[in-house]
């Protein structure tokens, strides 16, 4: 084999020292889950003590993550590990409220348990919580991995650094895309293919915001797609199917779209219609 083919993958392995793999990640992720969640797990904990001694090992393993991580993190690994384990019961809390939401906004769920066991939505939602742990305590790659590992069996799709508030529901949520620097509310619900994207993909745009801000209680339907980092989605509004936003509209608003037909043409032309409701 070519040597020095060989000496640049010998190189390139040894600057990445033990960086975690997608996979070793991914299983502390759904470890870290099942613990959380005892729908997500087969593991029965005989009592408290023991539940406490597999979190305090998780703990460790994610210690193991950051030291190894490449950035600044390593120097901080101890510290970081034991923020991130502070911060469970907040996280749990606003998942539990995230899996309320799924529950009171679809008619066909049966129980919070088929939530938890079956629902694409929390389990996006659950990466992307615990990620976004990590990504506000400054790691680096980890929180990413995560979120990619969830949408790789999702095909839902949000940065580990948008801002999302309580009482959050994806519902069926295939190819939604949530951007970095989104800004989302509480108690707002998204249907599948729903993207809230940037205008701009310039790299000198990295450090602006690109995403649009959703404020509290509005609704998204299919295929919607909300764009721009100046666009701002007024509370409680509504946002129907297939609708293309790169502009601002106010509270109460109503968005869809909706077939005329012409006279005298066997055609049909789709029509965007606004509306305030309140």
């Amino acid at each position: 084999m070519n040597k020095a083919f060989l000496q640049k993958i010998f190189e390139l392995h040894q600057s990445c020292d033990r960086c975690p793999s997608p996979q070793v990640v991914a299983d502390f992720f759904d470890d870290l889950l099942g613990s959380l969640f005892p729908d997500y797990t087969q593991h029965a904990y005989r009592n408290v003590k023991e539940l406490e001694m597999h979190l305090e090992k998780l703990q460790l393993s994610l210690e193991e993550l950051l030291y190894f991580n490449i950035g600044p993190e390593r120097d901080h690994a101890e510290a970081l590990a034991n923020h991130f384990f502070n911060a469970l019961p907040t996280v749990h809390d606003l998942l539990e409220g995230d899996i309320q939401a799924m529950f009171e906004g679809d008619p066909a769920a049966r129980s919070k348990h088929e939530i938890i066991r079956s629902y694409p939505g929390f389990f996006a939602i659950a990466a992307y919580r615990l990620a976004h742990a990590l990504h506000d305590l400054g790691v680096k790659t980890i929180p990413r991995i995560l979120t990619e590992y969830a949408h790789g069996k999702t095909g839902i799709d949000i940065h580990p650094g948008a801002e999302i508030g309580p009482s959050f529901c994806i519902d069926h949520g295939t190819g939604v895309v949530i951007g970095e620097t989104c800004n989302i509310g509480s108690h707002v619900k998204i249907y599948q293919g729903v993207t809230l994207g940037a205008l701009s993909v310039d790299k000198v745009d990295a450090d602006n915001k690109r995403h649009p801000t959703i404020e509290d209680h509005v609704v998204i339907y299919a295929g919607a797609t909300i764009l721009g980092g100046e666009t701002v989605i007024g509370h409680h509004s509504v946002i129907g199917g297939n609708v293309w936003l790169t502009r601002s509209i106010p509270a109460y608003s109503k968005v869809y779209y909706q077939a005329q037909m012409n006279m005298g043409d066997s055609g049909t032309s789709d029509v965007m219609v606004f509306k305030q409701y309140k």
